[in-house]
Order: structure tokens, then C-alpha cells, then sequence
């Protein structure tokens, strides 16, 4: 059994049903729409939301019909702002395939996009599920605020470790606080428990999204993401902002010119790359990246033991170790 056989195992039943769920939530009687939904669905990640989701619910006391429609609303979000990402990253490719916009242009890739979000919306507003609505919308909010934080940011390289946390905080970790929470409020009206959820949730996120930071300043090998992509964006992660804070100013001065100017040189981002590694920044971020992947794994086993427990903390360690 590989690790997410194990995650998977205690929601089997549930993530087979939400693919047929999620795929009609999807439905357009446009035939050139739906050639690009049927595209989309056949390059589906590992639905690790949907995971969170699930297992959410059951660790709150179950599944329901609401579940499934909380599980759809996440992942049509997460799909939408993967589109609308890869259109503001000019990334002409995701999960090894061809993105939409590279297929069929940005105008399709943002429309599409809107399309996705409008669709989780609706879902959300026909059921009269206002508490997933608000979930939803404040997880909108901070994906866009973070990303654009971060564009700001690495306009003006003027970013420190708080603006950085602040930053994959909303961009990132708000998505898995929100996956989770809606779990926990599907099953329960408890305000106070859907929020324990949702900053667990936000602990794991913060935890995956400096792995992710991590990857970057690493080999290629099975990861899928070119070495020093993030400097080549100007973008300072935690690993090279653990060596900016610990060089004296005429260091610093060289680090910020070289991310500013020499961003495309592939030597200088080589360079740049063997800096961070032989300063300890990836050992940095990995300790920070152990103490929330800890904290998150400490605040579930405040919950009764139970496989729902145990595969949420398998889950929050398989973001942490997972190679790709």
C-alpha cells in the first residue's frame, strides 16, 4: 500500500462517488466549453482538497449529501485559480501537459475560469449553503490578496519573513484551511469546531507551501519544477530569504541585484541556487517547515482516535514528504 492508499482508505467509497459528482457539477451545454471541461478533468491531480475535505467530515462526526457538494466547491475553486494562475505566470504548462492558455489562449483560459468559479458558486447559493458560501468567499479574498502581495513584492524586493508568511498564508495555506473547515461544516453547526479545523488547516497549507519553496532549490530529478524557478520569477522564498538575513549589507546588496538583474542568466540562478544550498537555507526552511507539519499534527491528536484521525495526520505528513 503506498502512502495515499493509506489516506485514501477510511474515504474509499466517497472519493470514488465525488468524481461523478464533481464531473456533472462541471456541465455545459456549450460543446466548445465542454471540450475544455473534459480536458481539464482528464489532467485532475491527486484531488488532495477533496482528501481534506472528506476526511474532515468524518473526523467531525460523518458524511453527507452536503460533503460531497462542500468537496465540489473546493476543488472547482482550486481548479479556477489554477487556470487564472497559469494566464498571471504566463505558464504555458501544468502537470506535465499543455495549460488551457496555452491550448486555446488567455481570453479562454480567464472566461473558462470564471466559468469554473461561477459554477462552485451556484452550487454553494441552489443549496442555500450560506456557511460554505462565506468559507468559500473568504478564500477567494486571500488567494487574491496574497498573490497580489507577491507580485507587489517582487516588483520592490523588499520582502521579510513576516510579509513572506503573510503572503503563502492567504495564497496558499487559506485554500487548506478552507478545504477542511467546509468538511467540518458540512457535518456540524458548531462555529467554534469549524474554526479549530480551519486553522489546523492553515498550519498544514503553510507547511506544503514551503515545501513547495524547498523543491525549488533542489534537483529536478522526479519534481517536475526547473531549479530556481521562484529567483527566475523574483520571487525570495524562505530559503533565500534565511540567507539574505543572516549576509552583511554589501552581500545583500549583491543577492538583491543578482535576483533583480540577473534573473534569466541561468549561471547567476545557478549561482544563486549553491548560495542558498551551502548557507543552510533549505535546512532553515525545513525546520520551519516541521514546526507547523508538528503543530498541525499536534492540535488532531487532541481529537478522539479514530482512522479518520490518523489518516489526517498521515495526510499532513505525506504534504511535507511528498516528491512532487
Amino acid at each position: 500500500m503506498t502512502s495515499l492508499d493509506l489516506i485514501t482508505s477510511p474515504i474509499k467509497a466517497e472519493l470514488k462517488d465525488f468524481e461523478a459528482y464533481f464531473k456533472n457539477t462541471l456541465k455545459s451545454d456549450i460543446p466548445f466549453l465542454e471540450l475544455i471541461v473534459r480536458y481539464i478533468l482528464r489532467k485532475k491531480g491527486k484531488q488532495m482538497r477533496p482528501m481534506f475535505v472528506f476526511l474532515s467530515a468524518k473526523l467531525c462526526g460523518g458524511f453527507n449529501e452536503s460533503t460531497h457538494l462542500a468537496a465540489s466547491s473546493v476543488e472547482l475553486l482550486h481548479t479556477a485559480t489554477l487556470l487564472h494562475d497559469d494566464v498571471v505566470d504566463e505558464s504555458y504548462e501544468r502537470r506535465g501537459s499543455f495549460s488551457i492558455n496555452a491550448l486555446w489562449k488567455n481570453k479562454i483560459a480567464v472566461l473558462v475560469g470564471d466559468y469554473i468559479l461561477a459554477r462552485g458558486l451556484l452550487l454553494q447559493l441552489n443549496d442555500h449553503r450560506y456557511r460554505f458560501l462565506h468559507l468559500i468567499s473568504r478564500a477567494v479574498q486571500d488567494m487574491s490578496e496574497g498573490e497580489i502581495l507577491q507580485m507587489r513584492k517582487s516588483r520592490k524586493l523588499d520582502i521579510d519573513q513576516e510579509t513572506y508568511f503573510r503572503i503563502i498564508r492567504q495564497k496558499t495555506a487559506s485554500l487548506i484551511a478552507t478545504s477542511m473547515a467546509i468538511g467540518a461544516a458540512s457535518v456540524s453547526e458548531d462555529d467554534a469546531l469549524v474554526e479549530r479545523i480551519y486553522q489546523i488547516g492553515q498550519d498544514v497549507g503553510i507547511a506544503f507551501q514551503i515545501k513547495d519553496d524547498i523543491f525549488d532549490y533542489q534537483n529536478k530529478g522526479l519534481l517536475g519544477k526547473p531549479t530556481g524557478n521562484d529567483i527566475k520569477e523574483k520571487k525570495i522564498t524562505l530559503p533565500l530569504l534565511y540567507v539574505l538575513n543572516n549576509s552583511d549589507s554589501s552581500e545583500r546588496r549583491r543577492i538583491l541585484h543578482l535576483v533583480r538583474r540577473k534573473n534569466k542568466n541561468h549561471a547567476k540562478v545557478k549561482e544563486l541556487v549553491d548560495l542558498v544550498v551551502s548557507r543552510g537555507g533549505l535546512e532553515y526552511a525545513a525546520e520551519q517547515m516541521d514546526k507547523y507539519r508538528m503543530k498541525a499534527i499536534s492540535a488532531l491528536k487532541e481529537f478522539p482516535e479514530s482512522d479518520a484521525r490518523q489518516a489526517l495526520i498521515e495526510l499532513v505528513n505525506y504534504t511535507t514528504t511528498r516528491q512532487k
